[in-house]
């Protein structure tokens, strides 16, 4: 059972529906701590004050906000909670909109909003219906851990999950990053599509989809506890070099991909570069250029004599 992060209401029109929310994701990386080389003993952060010039106690430490050099406004939890927002306790729903207008980008962490009680299984019944019959995703203001937020909610196995957004203005422009003009040519572009629909997947389940680096980091702490040696990277079949040849590349992609697939690589092959074709018509023309000088050249002679 996932731990409740924070309890209040959803707020729809005149519609409360009271929550609690939990995390929808779970980190399953692995941690280090840092630790002495020399005798391998722990090596800690230790919190010190820098007027008394001693450590302090996690109960010791709170939030100040600077305002200037020498001033500082302390600021409690109690008042970061009890903030004059109507978002401080409640997700206000402010629009609806299709999920296609939603930038990917602005799009962050998850969490799963279940209803807390009887009293609210009516009125989150109401909502997640009405989510999933509109076919489309609600906008809301919260404020969590001391700001005000933008988050998405929409339906997932007939729960509502909360999405963290960031603000419009948090989203950086990417124009300076975008590379130099180039020309590609249709046969360019449809190789790229085949290349698309062959690595096309119905749904993410699979071996290409698993965490390979968590799995290679325990399998090398498993061989190190048992005193044996790790495994090693294995040498890739030929070191990848520059792409000269774009066709060739995309060429080969898809082949490979066929194969991983267990389908036939030779089958369906992309379209070959066009080759300019002669003009059947320029060369009658030039045939009847020809023979009309053929013939003024013959004119021109005079007739043997006998």
């Amino acid at each position: 059972m996932p731990r409740n992060i924070w309890s209040g209401a959803i707020s729809f029109g005149l519609v409360t529906v009271p929550i609690s929310v939990a995390s929808a994701t779970e980190d399953h990386s692995i941690r280090f701590h840092q630790y002495h080389l020399e005798d391998m003993g722990r090596v800690r952060v230790r919190k010190y004050c820098e007027i008394e010039d001693r450590e302090v106690g996690q109960g010791e430490i709170g939030k100040g906000y600077q305002l200037t050099k020498e001033q500082v406004i302390p600021i409690s939890d109690e008042e970061l909670r009890d903030l004059p927002l109507p978002t401080a306790k409640a997700i206000e729903i402010v629009a609806f909109v299709p999920l296609d207008s939603v930038d990917p980008l602005k799009i962050g962490e998850g969490y799963y909003l279940a209803p807390s009680g009887q009293v609210a299984a009516k009125p989150y019944k109401l909502l997640r219906m009405a989510l999933a019959r509109s076919s489309k995703v609600a906008v809301a203001k919260y404020a969590w851990s001391g700001r005000e937020r933008l988050g998405l909610l929409r339906v997932r196995d007939d729960v509502i999950v909360l999405h963290a957004m960031r603000w419009p203005d948090e989203i950086r422009s990417p124009e300076e990053l975008l590379p130099p003009p180039v020309e590609l040519s249709d046969e360019e572009i449809d190789g790229a599509l085949a290349l698309l629909d062959t690595m096309t997947r119905e749904n993410l389940e699979g071996e290409e989809f698993k965490d390979s680096y968590t799995e290679a980091l325990s399998q090398i702490i498993e061989a190190k506890r048992e005193r044996r040696e790790p495994p090693k990277l294995q040498e890739p079949e030929s070191e990848p070099g520059q792409i000269v040849d774009l066709m060739a590349a995309l060429t080969e992609s898809v082949q490979k991909a066929r194969a991983s697939r267990g389908e036939d690589a030779d089958v369906h092959e992309l379209p070959k570069k066009k080759t300019a074709k002669k003009q059947p018509a320029k060369k009658t023309a030039a045939k009847k250029t020809t023979k009309k000088a053929a013939a003024k050249k013959t004119s021109g002679r005079r007739p043997r004599s006998a």
